[in-house]
């Protein structure tokens, strides 16, 4: 048995979403999309027709964002007065893509304006005095206008304020209690606003500003809207969805230099842009440069008019994404392997000098994903001994109200439930450490309990084909709030398993039900082929695509989560031993032998000889998740009973012998009769001191010569006193099998046969026919 990692919520099919089939039917699109379209909250012929085809309409008045009407006069007044406007951004995609927007959007009026990106690692994240003091003292800035950035920034919009230099903020960040004395924020959440949606990114704010500023949408920014609001995993939603569905055509269709600069780098075609192009390939090289260093770079190949400039920009980026990969493959290894350890912790706050800060954001999101727990992941820095870093969350942990409770500690920090940038002093850690643990206790919030995944349905393995993929497309772009959907998929049978990738790290294997076979790969998932090989059915919740390659299209399933529910039997024997292991701590060990039973009982207390069995016994071993059969099962009986009463989810068969008797074999006729000439010619035989040499005269095995010997003493043709052998005269003549030991020899042939040489699904079958096995 094999537990999901998610808890499975298979969505039920509601029949009220019949009545969105005559606007389906309307539109040529497939009715079977309607249960999908209700769970997601389309329960309106109007909402059909806004999700399938949006068009600007959709998109909110911008005048609507308080604050909006001034800010605008306000810029205006200062391209009228000839002032030097600066647009402070952010290091990361939304960030980048923000300044760009805003950047071309003021350029188009007239304005006299720069721009400026805080480096991560000297200026940190939001305004900075220092900064803020020598672009006013240095470049003569008169208006500062932030993006993606400014609702935290109190001391340096204050300084501003000092300096006679307005501050207008658009952000789309957690709000603080107090907002910064600015000349103008513009927030969709702000406490004074009433803004119909709430969850732009700051490329979408960005975007609002130059939209009022201009008196038009300008259709050309749109593209960059959609690469920021990807980029910054907000719902994707109402006007996000708008944005982004119209940016994503705009894209296929690009005239912006840098974006084919950067396409061509990344090798990826523009005119089939997708959401997943910019989530797995666009917006993680814009990531990268921020996350190294310098981040301008991103905004002058959005922003440029030259070919040379933007291929030489787009080549310095993909080496940056290249060098962070490398980076990030590395520090997350380290983390997993220190996390791992921390088994007692709500939350994990994992700290390291050598890690690269700018990279913890991505380390510290690999560890929640395979461990499930909120983590915080901190650089070190020896000289100002401070920590900085940032944190990721589960679902049901509110990372910035847990951080928010410890503010008065930190030195800073700022995000949202799900993401946080924080710094602190390293002698405040273990207290921090400490109160954050608690907080989650004190909140009822956990990451125990399994986080929830939605289930758009459970699908027939026929059902998954490429027309059916097709239609589904429909429903894209996919993200937050309207992800790709996800399907529950049983195979009874699962064919060609097999590690691929760098590192073996992912899976691809094959699903069967019937006469229908289609592939599914696992990423991350390399490590656990083994319940992949052991498993005679399984169900597998994922998301479908299609591979195309060499001219030929064909489904395939991409996992997220599996699950097994029968019991699995592993086999642990021989090499595989150092692979094959249990997952948890609660284990048991099953030994047959005394001679092992030692041992064993010496390295794990939880060790079991399996001799006189009784119900205390029973209910002992199957107190535990998962069970070793460390030896071989040598006594049937002992082996029917313990197996027909065995009821734990994990079996690892081990099978180890102190000596082999199957690849051994039974001794021939000619070597009994080797031996009887032999005792037959002498008056005695040492067999204590002369065994080995008797052994190289006879050409026996020792092992084998020594049971042969017992098997005449036992039949009674020899006797055995201090070690001398002696004939006996005129010994009653029997055959060989009659003794007792030769029977158990030939029934520890029989045995080893089973256990270390049949294949495992056939040791599964024996112990399925041992009665009341459950």
């Amino acid at each position: 048995m094999k537990e999901s990692l998610y808890k499975w919520n298979v969505q039920a099919e509601e029949e009220t979403s019949s009545v969105l089939i005559p606007e389906l039917d309307r539109l040529k699109i497939n009715q079977e999309l309607a249960p999908l379209l209700w769970s997601r909250g389309i329960t309106t012929p109007e909402q059909i027709e806004t999700y399938f085809n949006p068009t600007v309409a959709n998109f909110h008045d911008p005048f609507l964002l308080y604050d909006m009407e001034k800010s605008v006069e306000r810029i205006q007044q200062a391209i009228e007065n000839g002032e030097k406007i600066l647009v402070y951004g952010d290091y990361d995609a939304d960030g980048i893509t923000s300044t760009t927007v805003m950047k071309e959007a003021i350029e188009l009026i007239g304005g006299n304006v720069c721009y400026y990106l805080p480096n991560r690692f000297t200026d940190g994240y939001g305004p900075n005095v220092a900064v803020y003091k020598r672009m006013i003292e240095e470049e003569e800035i008169q208006l500062i206008v932030t993006v993606d950035n400014g609702v935290s920034g109190h001391e340096a919009i204050q300084y501003a304020n000092t300096k006679g230099v307005d501050v207008i903020v658009t952000d789309h960040h957690e709000l603080p209690e107090e907002l910064p004395e600015a000349f103008a924020i513009i927030h969709p959440r702000h406490p004074k606003g009433n803004y119909p949606f709430n969850d732009l990114a700051g490329v979408g704010v960005a975007f609002k500003v130059a939209t009022a500023l201009l008196g038009e949408i300008p259709m050309e920014s749109l593209d960059l809207v959609a690469i920021g609001t990807i980029a910054d995993l907000v719902s994707l939603t109402d006007e996000n969805r708008a944005m982004v569905k119209i940016g994503l055509e705009i894209m296929k269709q690009s005239e912006r230099i840098g974006l084919n600069a950067l396409a061509d780098v990344a090798k990826v075609d523009l005119t089939s842009a997708s959401e997943e192009t910019v989530g797995f390939t666009l917006a993680p090289r814009l990531n990268a440069i921020g996350r190294l260093g310098d981040a301008s770079p991103g905004v002058e190949l959005l922003s440029t008019f030259d070919d040379e400039e933007a291929a030489n920009i787009a080549t310095f980026i993909q080496q940056k994404n290249t060098e962070r990969q490398t980076i990030v493959k590395d520090i997350t290894a380290e983390a997993l392997e220190m996390a791992r350890e921390k088994t007692d912790d709500a939350i994990l706050i994992l700290v390291n000098e050598t890690w690269h800060q700018g990279v913890l954001g991505i380390v510290a999101s690999r560890v929640v994903q395979e461990l499930h727990k909120p983590t915080i992941v901190l650089n070190l820095d020896k000289e100002t001994g401070l920590l900085k870093g940032s944190g990721r969350s589960v679902q049901g942990v509110d990372l910035f109200q847990v951080l928010s409770s410890v503010k008065d500690e930190l030195e800073s920090f700022g995000g949202h439930h799900m993401a946080a940038g924080l710094t602190l002093k390293h002698e405040k850690l273990e207290d921090i450490k400490s109160q954050v643990n608690q907080k989650i206790i004190d909140l009822g919030m956990t990451s125990l309990d399994k986080e929830e995944l939605l289930i758009d349905r459970v699908l027939e393995l026929d059902s998954v084909n490429v027309e059916f993929i097709e239609r589904l497309k429909l429903l894209s772009p996919f993200g937050t709030d309207n992800p790709s959907p996800y399907f529950l998929i049983k195979s009874n049978k699962l064919k060609n398993i097999k590690q691929i990738g760098a590192d073996n790290a992912h899976l691809k294997c094959q699903l069967s039900e019937k006469e229908t076979t289609v592939d599914c790969l696992a990423f991350n998932r390399g490590q656990e082929i083994h319940e992949f090989e052991f498993a005679d059915e399984i169900e597998i919740v994922g998301q479908l695509s299609i591979n195309e390659w060499n001219g030929f299209r064909k489904p395939q399933v991409m996992l997220t989560d599996f699950a097994i529910s029968d019991w699995q039997i592993f086999d642990a024997r021989g090499k595989k031993k150092q692979e094959i292991n249990p997952q948890t701590d609660n284990v048991g060990y099953l030994v047959f032998e005394e001679k092992v039973f030692e041992k064993v009982q010496s390295r794990n207390p939880h060790t079991y000889l399996i001799k006189d069995m009784n119900e205390a016994l029973i209910e002992r071993i199957n107190s535990h998740e998962e069970v070793v059969i460390v030896d071989c099962p040598y006594d049937l009986e002992n082996a029917k009973a313990i197996f027909s009463q065995l009821n734990v989810a994990r079996v690892f068969l081990e099978a180890n012998v102190l000596q082999e008797h199957y690849l051994t074999g039974l001794p021939t006729r000619e070597q009994f009769s080797k031996l009887f000439k032999l005792i037959a010619a002498q008056e005695s035989i040492d067999i204590r001191n002369k065994i080995k040499d008797i052994s190289m005269y006879l050409k026996i095995d020792k092992n084998l010569l020594i049971f042969m010997i017992q098997v005449f003493f036992d039949l009674g043709f020899v006797t055995i006193d201090d070690g001398l052998m002696t004939k006996v005269q005129n010994p009653v003549n029997k055959p060989l099998p009659e003794s007792k030991i030769y029977q158990d020899y030939q029934h520890k042939i029989e045995m080893e046969k089973l256990f270390l040489y049949s294949d495992i699904k056939e040791i599964k079958q024996w112990i399925l026919q041992q009665e009341e096995f459950k």
